[in-house]
């Protein structure tokens, strides 16, 4: 295991070890009870991201966003995972991270929320807990995505050619085509799916990422036969995302609740496909897990 930042915030069990840094409330590393990394080795000339916060949009936006005929500008991916967190809670297997609007998150995303990330282990599962609060007293339209990079291959002894990733159901749906710019393209592209098995290779993303949408499954398993594996769970999320770099030591597995702006789109963003609302006083939960089997 890499040496870690000082301002790091750790947990751990028996099973995992897991890293978070408050700023974006990153998970920056999880290893199994051997210290092994489980997680993108962060090479800067592929990508310095390791499990970014996607909020309070998914991708890129045609030119920002629109509400109730404003426009106001907006980063790719948001920029929760650009801020400083608080850190709320610190115990041996579970962290709590707060971030809540300010004068600088108000001039890109006009509404009052508070986002909680709780990371917690249980026994051989790292759940990764997302609440997006209501504190302001209008409905507040919103995406969320998780985004983490798991590393290629895992520390397992296999070949990197052999990782596969296995959907728990049948995905009959063709896949989402991102366009150069980031947007959502027109039309669709055939699936790379043997069966409900992705057999992992640097060519399957020369034109970015594998977008699902929807996505039929809330579980998948990621790995190579006869080696420990990643389960990784979504039950809250009906968009996924599979990406890496040709030639990096990663692929992310991102579970998303909303997507990049379709070409053309110039709506209101509550109109947006994937955005949910949250009610005046309400919040919004969504979760990811992740265990080592095997």
């Amino acid at each position: 295991m890499a040496e870690q930042p000082e301002n790091w915030v750790r947990i751990g069990n028996d099973h995992l070890s897991a890293a978070i840094n408050p700023l974006g409330a990153e998970l920056s590393s999880l290893c199994d009870a051997a210290g092994r990394e489980l997680m993108t080795d962060a090479d800067p000339a592929f990508w310095t991201g390791r499990a970014p916060l996607l909020f309070p949009v998914i991708g890129v936006t045609r030119d920002g966003i629109r509400l109730n005929g404003r426009h106001y500008p907006m980063a790719k991916h948001g920029f929760a995972r650009h801020a400083m967190f608080e850190v709320v809670t610190v115990e041996p297997t579970r962290a709590v991270f707060s971030l809540g609007d300010s004068e600088e998150t108000r001039a890109s995303y006009p509404f009052a929320f508070r986002l909680e990330a709780e990371f917690r282990l249980e026994d051989a599962t790292l759940v990764m807990d997302v609440r997006i609060l209501n504190r302001g007293e209008v409905v507040m339209p919103a995406s969320f995505g998780f985004h983490p990079a798991f590393a290629w291959p895992l520390p397992y002894g296999r070949a990197r050619a052999d990782h596969r990733i296995t959907f728990e159901r049948e995905e009959p749906s063709k896949l989402r085509v991102i366009a150069p710019d980031g947007q959502i393209a027109q039309g669709l592209r055939d699936s790379p799916l043997d069966g409900r098995v992705l057999h992992l290779a640097d060519d399957l993303f020369t034109q970015d990422a594998l977008v699902w949408d929807p996505v039929e499954s809330r579980s998948l398993t990621y790995g190579a036969d006869g080696a420990p594996q990643l389960r990784i769970a979504f039950p809250d999320t009906d968009k996924l995302g599979i990406w890496t770099k040709p030639g990096a030591a990663y692929v992310c597995v991102e579970p998303w609740h909303g997507i990049a702006d379709p070409e053309g789109f110039d709506g209101d963003f509550a109109e947006k496909p994937g955005v949910f609302v949250v009610p005046v006083g309400g919040e919004k939960l969504i979760r990811t897990t992740v265990t080592l089997a095997g």
